[in-house]
């Protein structure tokens, strides 16, 4: 070996030998068990990584017992409640309630029927549900619900009209003019209407009521129509009086019993019933006190009195 190849081999050796240099070292891969000698646990580096405030468990106890009342809250079915409070508490109560056409039904049944409590929100309200239930009251015919916010309700009704009352045994309705009955419950408002009387009267109503509006004077002293035999009616006079109508040609009878009365004052006597049946005669029975009087007077115990009618 010359010269030179002995001054390159000690120079290989040489390098062999030394150590690397701080730069060296620092950029040489590294084994796998020098790797994790100097790795850093998992829980340290992810604290340093996320540096929460000190308020966060306080928040998270807090949202964590929020949404546990929330679920009890849902649970239990007490959620539209809880909505209806807040809602209400915001300013969305249901503070009025407008009425109109309202005439035989009374305030405190409209209230029942909309069903409205406490701290009741109008945003939550079932103004559809409210509406079906105003339908069942007797007297409504017909009803709408309207939401004016923030907080008013406005319900319109349409009553049925009460046209006679409808006595039938021991049972009196109101009824309208078709003969419906519309309520069971008759006070002393009602005392005015016309009373007819027995099975069939109801739908019957309209023609005994057309035949007296044709003599208003008489009119306004009948107290109750009886049907008799679903043929023919039978008139009781606010004095206890009775008239016996024909089957046909009501109006004329009725007409003829006015004129009487007016000529002779025959309504005001002491008698029990005027019998206009017969087309050539009318018969007049006495009252019970009428018929002593004429007994004790004559010694006879007649009791009708013929009267010759215009034919």
């Amino acid at each position: 070996m010359d010269g030179r190849g002995s001054k390159l081999l000690s120079l290989r050796r040489k390098y062999e030998r030394d150590e690397l240099t701080p730069m060296e070292a620092e950029l040489a891969p590294r084994g796998r068990g020098v790797s994790r000698l100097h790795r850093q646990p998992v829980w340290r580096a992810a604290g340093r990584l996320a540096q929460l405030p000190s308020w966060t468990g306080s928040a998270a106890a807090l949202a964590f017992l929020s949404l546990t009342i929330g679920y009890g809250i849902v649970l239990g079915g007490y959620g539209r409640e809880v909505s209806d409070a807040l809602l209400s508490a915001g300013g969305l109560g249901i503070e009025t309630v407008k009425l109109s056409g309202q005439r035989e039904t009374n305030e405190f049944q409209i209230l029942e029927a909309l069903e409205i409590q406490e701290g009741s929100s109008l945003a939550l309200f079932d103004a559809e549900a409210a509406r079906e239930r105003l339908t069942e009251i007797a007297w409504v015919k017909q009803a709408s619900v309207m939401k004016l916010y923030p907080g008013t309700l406005q319900i319109k009704l349409d009553e049925r009209i009460p046209y006679a009352l409808w006595q039938r045994g021991e049972l009196v309705s109101i009824i309208n003019e078709q003969g419906d009955v519309i309520t069971d419950e008759v006070d002393g408002r009602y005392a005015n209407l016309l009373l007819v009387v027995n099975h069939g009267a109801q739908r019957r109503a309209g023609e005994i009521m057309a035949a007296l509006d044709t003599v208003p004077e008489l009119r306004s002293r009948v107290r109750a129509a009886f049907l008799v035999g679903q043929r023919r009616w039978d008139l009781m006079l606010e004095n206890g009086i009775s008239i016996r109508l024909p089957e046909n040609d009501v109006e004329t009878a009725l007409a003829d019993v006015v004129e009487m009365d007016a000529e002779s004052g025959l309504l005001t006597r002491d008698i029990a019933a005027v019998d206009m049946r017969l087309a050539d005669r009318v018969v007049v029975r006495l009252s019970d006190d009428a018929i002593a009087r004429r007994k004790a007077g004559s010694g006879s115990d007649e009791k009708l009195v013929k009267l010759e009618r215009d034919t």
